[in-house]
């Protein structure tokens, strides 16, 4: 089996990655051995100050699949916007233009030898299958505990793109929030999104960690608001996860970061069908009705 799909899946990767020495030889290393590997994997050091350059050097001289992309350090994190400028940086560079499958990777994360052969084999059985990845989890004293999500969603740590639906959503929004709209669009053009319950991907560092729980929050929040959430929606979605540790920061974070959008006229997404498709949705979701929440 593995010898046809290596014939006939044709994929890149595109991997932004910012001060990753300590996790992201554990991710080459769980690519090299996959069972399908990429026609490209081209590996972004978004201005790393530490032995990130060094480690994707290395490895792009012993692989001729893998291609470093060095970027200038713009002296600080840019959550949500700067990961996608980097993804685009690393995105102009592909040059094998006949890829079926585009994928957003991580540096932090872990995963089987199989991982892609098994992803590729959701998209096989699924013709309207558009975005889908693992599900994501955290290695928290020696015991994987998931990270839940709403089945539609894809963690935006490893997310597998279908051409055609890559094509029709026109790519990534560079802001926060970005990981939302395109499944969010992509269900309104008729594809389906999901993660793949029984697939495991281990990150090695809890999401939002490297920004600290409450401006992970905040920019949690502001991207809900620039993806056009209802607020009724939002308000009880901060609700829900006041118990969430540390408790009450998340909660807080999200509702500030989502009013500071509007305090400061952030401009939302343009497309305003997009905005009324997603209210729609998850008003049909409090009422408990069919929606992409399933």
């Amino acid at each position: 089996m593995s010898s046809v799909v290596q014939k006939t899946t044709r994929y890149v990767v595109v991997s932004p990655v910012r001060d990753e020495e300590q996790y992201l030889e554990e991710t080459i290393r769980s690519m090299v051995k996959q069972t399908v590997r990429p026609m490209q994997w081209i590996i972004v050091n978004d201005g790393s100050t530490d032995r990130t350059a060094e480690i994707i050097d290395r490895w792009a001289s012993e692989h001729s699949w893998i291609v470093a992309v060095q970027r200038n350090d713009r002296g600080r994190r840019e959550p949500g916007s700067g990961v996608i400028e980097a993804f685009y940086e690393g995105y102009r560079t592909i040059s094998a233009l006949d890829w079926e499958y585009l994928i957003k990777l991580d540096g932090d994360l872990g995963f089987e030898h199989e991982y892609f052969e098994k992803c590729f084999a959701e998209f096989d059985a699924d013709p309207a299958l558009g975005i889908g990845g693992g599900v994501i989890y955290h290695d928290l004293n020696g015991e994987l505990q998931v990270e839940s999500n709403p089945r539609f969603h894809v963690r935006g740590a490893n997310k597998i793109y279908k051409r055609p639906c890559w094509e029709q959503i026109t790519g990534l929004l560079c802001a926060p929030g970005w990981d939302t709209i395109d499944e969010v669009k992509a269900n309104m053009l008729g594809w389906s999104t999901r993660s793949f319950e029984h697939l495991k991907v281990i990150q090695y560092r809890l999401t939002g960690a490297a920004n600290g729980a409450w401006r992970n929050s905040i920019k949690n929040g502001l991207g809900s608001y620039i993806s056009g959430y209802h607020p009724l929606f939002m308000l009880l979605k901060s609700v829900k996860r006041i118990v969430e540790r540390p408790c009450v920061v998340v909660s807080a974070g999200l509702l500030y970061g989502f009013v500071l959008g509007y305090l400061r006229r952030v401009p939302q997404i343009e497309d305003k069908n997009l905005i009324l498709y997603l209210r729609e949705q998850q008003l049909r979701r409090l009422r408990l009705s069919a929606s992409i929440w399933k």
